[in-house]
Protein backbone atom coordinates (compact mmCIF):
# COMPACT_ATOMS: atom_id res chain seq x y z
CA UNK A 1 0.00 0.00 0.00
CA UNK A 2 1.55 3.57 -0.77
CA UNK A 3 2.14 5.76 2.05
CA UNK A 4 -0.61 8.02 0.61
CA UNK A 5 -3.53 5.35 0.48
CA UNK A 6 -5.82 4.30 3.30
CA UNK A 7 -8.07 6.64 5.85
CA UNK A 8 -7.98 10.70 5.27
CA UNK A 9 -5.63 12.96 7.23
CA UNK A 10 -8.02 14.83 9.91
CA UNK A 11 -7.77 17.89 11.76
CA UNK A 12 -9.07 17.79 14.93
CA UNK A 13 -10.23 19.50 17.31
CA UNK A 14 -11.22 20.04 21.18
CA UNK A 15 -13.77 17.42 21.09
CA UNK A 16 -11.12 15.17 20.58
CA UNK A 17 -9.22 15.89 23.50
CA UNK A 18 -10.37 12.37 25.45
CA UNK A 19 -9.85 10.20 22.24
CA UNK A 20 -5.94 11.75 22.29
CA UNK A 21 -5.87 10.97 26.06
CA UNK A 22 -6.87 7.52 25.01
CA UNK A 23 -3.78 7.16 22.56
CA UNK A 24 -1.06 8.73 25.23
CA UNK A 25 -2.32 6.60 28.18
CA UNK A 26 -1.53 3.36 25.83
CA UNK A 27 1.86 4.45 24.90
CA UNK A 28 2.11 4.86 28.73
CA UNK A 29 3.10 8.60 28.48
CA UNK A 30 1.82 11.45 31.24
CA UNK A 31 0.45 13.81 29.41
CA UNK A 32 -3.34 14.78 30.95
CA UNK A 33 -6.34 15.97 29.13
CA UNK A 34 -5.39 19.70 30.16
CA UNK A 35 -2.32 19.10 27.73
CA UNK A 36 -4.31 17.75 24.75
CA UNK A 37 -6.81 20.72 25.08
CA UNK A 38 -3.68 23.08 24.89
CA UNK A 39 -2.40 21.63 21.32
CA UNK A 40 -6.03 21.17 20.02
CA UNK A 41 -7.09 24.34 20.99
CA UNK A 42 -3.91 26.42 20.54
CA UNK A 43 -2.04 24.58 17.88
CA UNK A 44 -3.18 21.95 15.09
CA UNK A 45 -3.46 18.34 15.83
CA UNK A 46 -4.11 16.02 12.49
CA UNK A 47 -5.41 12.61 13.02
CA UNK A 48 -6.03 9.45 11.11
CA UNK A 49 -9.21 7.46 12.30
CA UNK A 50 -10.39 4.03 11.78
CA UNK A 51 -13.57 3.96 11.49
CA UNK A 52 -14.77 5.84 14.33
CA UNK A 53 -12.18 5.17 16.72
CA UNK A 54 -8.95 8.16 16.73
CA UNK A 55 -5.94 5.63 15.98
CA UNK A 56 -3.32 8.30 15.40
CA UNK A 57 -2.11 11.67 15.77
CA UNK A 58 0.54 14.91 15.40
CA UNK A 59 0.20 18.30 16.90
CA UNK A 60 2.44 21.32 15.40
CA UNK A 61 1.90 23.75 18.56
CA UNK A 62 3.27 27.44 17.38
CA UNK A 63 5.74 29.85 19.24
CA UNK A 64 6.49 33.00 19.03
CA UNK A 65 9.59 34.01 16.66
CA UNK A 66 8.29 31.63 13.63
CA UNK A 67 8.83 28.32 15.68
CA UNK A 68 6.20 25.59 16.34
CA UNK A 69 6.70 22.26 18.28
CA UNK A 70 5.92 18.80 16.82
CA UNK A 71 4.75 16.57 19.41
CA UNK A 72 2.04 14.02 20.23
CA UNK A 73 2.71 11.69 17.16
CA UNK A 74 1.53 8.28 18.64
CA UNK A 75 0.12 5.69 16.81
CA UNK A 76 -2.47 2.72 18.92
CA UNK A 77 -0.33 -0.66 18.94
CA UNK A 78 -3.49 -2.12 16.40
CA UNK A 79 -2.14 0.38 13.55
CA UNK A 80 1.30 0.55 13.57
CA UNK A 81 3.99 -0.44 10.36
CA UNK A 82 1.56 1.45 8.14
CA UNK A 83 2.90 4.91 7.43
CA UNK A 84 0.51 6.20 9.72
CA UNK A 85 3.32 8.45 12.01
CA UNK A 86 5.14 9.12 8.87
CA UNK A 87 1.77 10.56 7.21
CA UNK A 88 0.82 13.18 9.94
CA UNK A 89 4.45 14.88 10.26
CA UNK A 90 4.46 15.23 6.80
CA UNK A 91 1.36 17.07 7.59
CA UNK A 92 2.65 19.41 10.43
CA UNK A 93 5.72 19.96 8.20
CA UNK A 94 3.76 21.27 5.43
CA UNK A 95 1.57 23.26 7.51
CA UNK A 96 4.74 24.88 9.25
CA UNK A 97 6.13 25.26 5.67
CA UNK A 98 3.04 27.18 4.31
CA UNK A 99 3.54 29.51 7.37
CA UNK A 100 6.81 29.78 7.49
CA UNK A 101 7.46 28.52 10.78
CA UNK A 102 10.94 26.31 11.80
CA UNK A 103 9.75 22.88 13.30
CA UNK A 104 11.26 21.77 16.42
CA UNK A 105 10.78 18.00 18.32
CA UNK A 106 12.22 15.85 21.03
CA UNK A 107 12.81 12.47 19.53
CA UNK A 108 13.51 9.15 21.15
CA UNK A 109 16.26 7.58 19.68
CA UNK A 110 14.11 5.57 17.56
CA UNK A 111 12.35 8.64 16.43
CA UNK A 112 15.74 10.19 15.77
CA UNK A 113 16.54 7.90 13.24
CA UNK A 114 13.48 8.23 11.38
CA UNK A 115 13.74 12.35 11.56
CA UNK A 116 16.81 12.53 10.26
CA UNK A 117 16.47 11.73 6.92
CA UNK A 118 13.62 13.81 6.57
CA UNK A 119 16.33 17.13 7.14
CA UNK A 120 16.09 17.21 11.10
CA UNK A 121 19.30 18.83 12.30
CA UNK A 122 20.09 17.22 15.84
CA UNK A 123 20.75 20.36 18.61
CA UNK A 124 20.54 19.61 22.21
CA UNK A 125 19.85 16.61 24.22
CA UNK A 126 17.62 15.62 27.52
CA UNK A 127 17.42 12.97 29.90
CA UNK A 128 14.28 12.26 31.57
CA UNK A 129 14.44 11.19 34.88
CA UNK A 130 12.06 9.61 38.01
CA UNK A 131 11.69 9.66 41.26
CA UNK A 132 9.72 7.44 43.19
CA UNK A 133 9.36 9.76 46.23
CA UNK A 134 7.87 8.77 49.19
CA UNK A 135 7.70 12.39 50.74
CA UNK A 136 5.19 13.00 53.73
CA UNK A 137 4.71 16.65 52.38
CA UNK A 138 5.90 17.23 55.93
CA UNK A 139 9.22 19.54 54.66
CA UNK A 140 8.73 23.48 54.18
CA UNK A 141 7.53 24.50 50.57
CA UNK A 142 10.32 26.11 49.23
CA UNK A 143 8.88 30.31 48.10
CA UNK A 144 6.50 30.63 45.69
CA UNK A 145 7.33 32.86 42.90
CA UNK A 146 5.42 34.57 40.14
CA UNK A 147 4.29 33.50 36.51
CA UNK A 148 5.43 36.78 35.49
CA UNK A 149 9.50 36.00 36.46
CA UNK A 150 9.24 32.55 35.33
CA UNK A 151 8.19 33.59 32.11
CA UNK A 152 10.93 36.30 31.93
CA UNK A 153 13.59 33.51 32.60
CA UNK A 154 12.19 31.07 30.05
CA UNK A 155 12.28 33.70 27.19
CA UNK A 156 16.04 34.26 28.25
CA UNK A 157 16.83 30.33 28.15
CA UNK A 158 14.77 29.16 25.10
CA UNK A 159 14.28 32.27 23.19
CA UNK A 160 10.66 31.61 22.68
CA UNK A 161 8.24 33.90 24.31
CA UNK A 162 5.78 31.00 25.90
CA UNK A 163 3.37 33.29 28.38
CA UNK A 164 0.42 31.69 26.65
CA UNK A 165 1.77 28.03 27.89
CA UNK A 166 3.35 28.90 30.86
CA UNK A 167 0.43 30.59 31.79
CA UNK A 168 -2.24 28.02 31.17
CA UNK A 169 0.31 25.50 32.93
CA UNK A 170 -0.28 27.63 36.24
CA UNK A 171 -3.43 28.02 36.27
CA UNK A 172 -4.06 24.11 36.61
CA UNK A 173 -5.46 22.90 40.08
CA UNK A 174 -2.47 21.79 41.84
CA UNK A 175 0.28 23.96 39.93
CA UNK A 176 2.81 25.94 41.57
CA UNK A 177 5.73 28.18 41.22
CA UNK A 178 8.45 27.69 43.41
CA UNK A 179 12.05 29.69 43.58
CA UNK A 180 15.07 29.71 45.59
CA UNK A 181 18.65 31.34 45.31
CA UNK A 182 18.03 32.42 41.79
CA UNK A 183 16.43 29.23 40.36
CA UNK A 184 12.46 29.28 39.72
CA UNK A 185 11.03 26.14 38.73
CA UNK A 186 7.14 25.34 37.59
CA UNK A 187 5.51 21.90 39.53
CA UNK A 188 2.06 20.77 37.89
CA UNK A 189 -0.08 17.41 37.17
CA UNK A 190 0.85 14.66 35.37
CA UNK A 191 -1.41 11.66 34.34
CA UNK A 192 0.98 9.15 36.23
CA UNK A 193 3.91 11.64 38.01
CA UNK A 194 3.62 15.71 39.23
CA UNK A 195 6.35 17.42 36.75
CA UNK A 196 9.12 19.35 37.30
CA UNK A 197 9.92 22.10 34.58
CA UNK A 198 10.85 24.12 33.14
CA UNK A 199 13.68 24.82 35.79
CA UNK A 200 16.25 27.57 35.77
CA UNK A 201 18.98 28.47 37.50
CA UNK A 202 23.00 30.10 37.43
CA UNK A 203 24.60 26.73 39.07
CA UNK A 204 23.75 23.17 39.41
CA UNK A 205 24.34 22.98 42.83
CA UNK A 206 21.45 25.71 43.39
CA UNK A 207 19.23 23.60 40.78
CA UNK A 208 19.81 20.65 42.59
CA UNK A 209 19.47 22.18 46.13
CA UNK A 210 15.51 23.37 44.86
CA UNK A 211 14.92 20.05 43.23
CA UNK A 212 15.49 18.41 46.49
CA UNK A 213 13.12 21.38 48.23
CA UNK A 214 10.53 20.54 45.67
CA UNK A 215 10.91 16.43 46.49
CA UNK A 216 10.34 16.93 50.08
CA UNK A 217 7.06 18.80 49.78
CA UNK A 218 5.84 16.46 47.53
CA UNK A 219 3.77 13.21 47.71
CA UNK A 220 3.87 10.50 45.03
CA UNK A 221 6.24 9.61 41.78
CA UNK A 222 8.03 12.87 39.98
CA UNK A 223 9.34 13.28 36.40
CA UNK A 224 12.05 15.67 35.26
CA UNK A 225 13.06 16.10 31.84
CA UNK A 226 16.96 17.39 32.22
CA UNK A 227 19.15 19.02 29.80
CA UNK A 228 22.63 16.40 29.38
CA UNK A 229 25.01 18.99 29.02
CA UNK A 230 24.19 20.02 32.65
CA UNK A 231 26.13 17.40 33.63
CA UNK A 232 26.75 18.34 37.25
CA UNK A 233 23.27 18.73 37.77
CA UNK A 234 22.04 15.27 36.12
CA UNK A 235 25.10 13.42 38.31
CA UNK A 236 23.42 14.90 41.09
CA UNK A 237 20.12 13.90 40.45
CA UNK A 238 21.17 10.15 39.97
CA UNK A 239 23.03 9.92 42.88
CA UNK A 240 20.26 11.43 44.74
CA UNK A 241 17.86 8.99 43.63
CA UNK A 242 16.39 9.98 40.04
CA UNK A 243 16.68 7.21 38.16
CA UNK A 244 17.00 8.05 33.81
CA UNK A 245 14.00 6.46 32.30
CA UNK A 246 14.83 7.52 28.86
CA UNK A 247 16.69 9.56 26.55
CA UNK A 248 15.56 12.32 24.04
CA UNK A 249 17.35 14.52 21.74
CA UNK A 250 16.28 17.54 20.06
CA UNK A 251 15.80 18.45 16.65
CA UNK A 252 15.48 21.54 14.35
CA UNK A 253 14.08 21.64 10.42
CA UNK A 254 14.50 24.68 9.59
CA UNK A 255 16.72 27.67 9.83
CA UNK A 256 17.88 28.56 13.28
CA UNK A 257 15.59 32.11 14.24
CA UNK A 258 16.57 32.10 17.86
CA UNK A 259 19.39 33.27 20.68
CA UNK A 260 18.88 31.43 23.78
CA UNK A 261 20.85 33.44 27.00
CA UNK A 262 21.71 30.48 28.92
CA UNK A 263 20.35 26.95 29.26
CA UNK A 264 17.87 25.50 31.22
CA UNK A 265 18.40 22.77 33.70
CA UNK A 266 14.58 20.93 33.04
CA UNK A 267 12.76 21.87 29.83
CA UNK A 268 9.29 21.62 30.00
CA UNK A 269 8.47 18.07 28.30
CA UNK A 270 9.50 16.91 25.49
CA UNK A 271 6.16 16.78 24.38
CA UNK A 272 6.85 21.29 24.63
CA UNK A 273 10.24 22.14 24.37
Amino acid sequence: MDATDGPPVLKLGVQDAIAGLALSTEAHWNQTEEDWRIFLRDGVVFGIRDGARLVATAALLPYSGNNAWISMVLVSGTHRRRGLATRLVDACLETARKNGLTSWLDATPDGAAVYGPLGFTPTLQLRRLKLENSAQASAPVPSAATLGALCARDRRATGFDRTALLTAFARRSGSRIVAASGCIALIRDGRTARQIGPLFADHAAEALALVRAIAQSENGPLLLDAVASQAAFLEGLTTSGWTIERPFQRMRFGPATIAAEETPFAVAGPEFG
